[in-house]
């Protein structure tokens, strides 16, 4: 299988391509939450106040809850095409984490045990002592935390493509060896505080297309409005700032996860068909792993391929 990698950007050229292109205009003017919502029958915005913020989340369908949590530079949006399946037989309930969409941007608590925090919270106060938890890029990191910080409410975690922050990430090179697929500038750009708003705020969409087209297999399956979305999300200064503070948090993250123990509850790591990270690194962090692929797949899965997605989830599930 082939990435579209049609570049391999180093911190400066995508710095000089995000400067230069976009302006605050239409391209960053999507639909926004309760448009969005509707168009998903069955299904319903929430709000929850929970470790000192107020949360959004979308929920429908019945049966047992499964929590979806989304990743960077997405919203709840990104399970659009997943929902509906998942909701004829799991009451579903997708949020915007802490710093994400319609959720609040507080100036800390971006660290992954906190945010997990908040989603135990909203389980919660919703009525459930025990979910399901899929989580996809930074949501998966949050979604580990979850399983491993909150196991009493853990009935299994999904782990989709990025695992857990740990020291692998001080081993990533500033250059991308010949072979690489992408350079992930990004882990870098979002570490520095301030600049990243002053270039993107208002212009967000250029960035949202070159992750979309670089990281998918087909482009052409998160759509242009899809990608308005996601835009509109991110495209003011504290949105920018909350995003970047997931980065931010990794030393955190990583001094935390030195005292974990191992995932108790059953644990599917789900990765695009060219990453072996989740293999290498899953087992050693729980007791009972399970792994597959999604093939014809690039990093957001349940955009690119949401059948198999929800196939793997329901075998898994149950």
């Amino acid at each position: 299988m082939t990435i579209n990698r049609r570049h391999l950007f180093s911190l400066g050229a995508a710095g000089a391509v995000l400067a230069a292109t976009g302006q605050p205009a239409s391209a960053d003017q999507g639909p926004d939450d309760e448009a969005l919502v509707r168009s998903l029958p069955g299904f319903r915005s929430g709000y929850a106040n929970v470790n000192g913020i107020r949360m959004h989340y979308v929920a429908g369908g019945r049966g047992r809850p499964l929590v979806l949590v989304p990743g960077w530079p997405q919203t709840w949006w990104e399970f659009r095409k997943i929902m509906p399946a998942l909701a004829a037989r799991y009451r579903v309930i997708a949020v915007d984490l802490r710093g994400q969409g319609g959720s609040d941007k507080p100036a800390g608590g971006y660290d992954k045990k906190t945010m997990a925090r908040d989603i135990h919270e909203l389980v919660r106060h919703l009525g459930y002592s025990t979910v399901d938890i899929a989580g996809h890029d930074i949501g998966a990191m949050v979604a580990f935390s979850f399983a491993v910080n909150h196991p009493d409410s853990t009935r299994t975690v999904t782990i989709m493509d990025v695992a857990h922050p740990d020291e692998n990430l001080f081993k990533i090179p500033m250059l991308a060896p010949p072979g690489q697929p992408v350079n992930v500038w990004w882990f870098a750009f979002n570490q520095v505080r301030g600049l990243p708003e002053q270039l993107l705020a208002g212009r967000f969409r250029p960035l949202v297309d070159w992750l979309f087209d670089t990281l998918l297999v087909n482009p052409a399956s998160v759509g242009d409005r899809d990608r308005a979305v996601y835009a509109r999300a991110y495209s003011r200064p504290d949105a920018i700032r909350a995003g970047n503070a997931w980065y931010q948090a990794f030393y955190q993250d990583i001094e935390d996860q030195t005292a974990y123990r191992k995932v108790t509850a059953p644990m599917l790591g789900l990765a695009a068909e060219y990453n072996d990270t989740l293999a290498e690194v899953l087992p050693g962090k729980g007791t009972d792993v399970r792994l597959a692929k999604i093939a014809g797949s690039g990093h957001f899965l349940p955009e690119e391929q949401p059948d198999a997605v929800v196939k793997a989830l329901t075998d898994f599930l149950g």
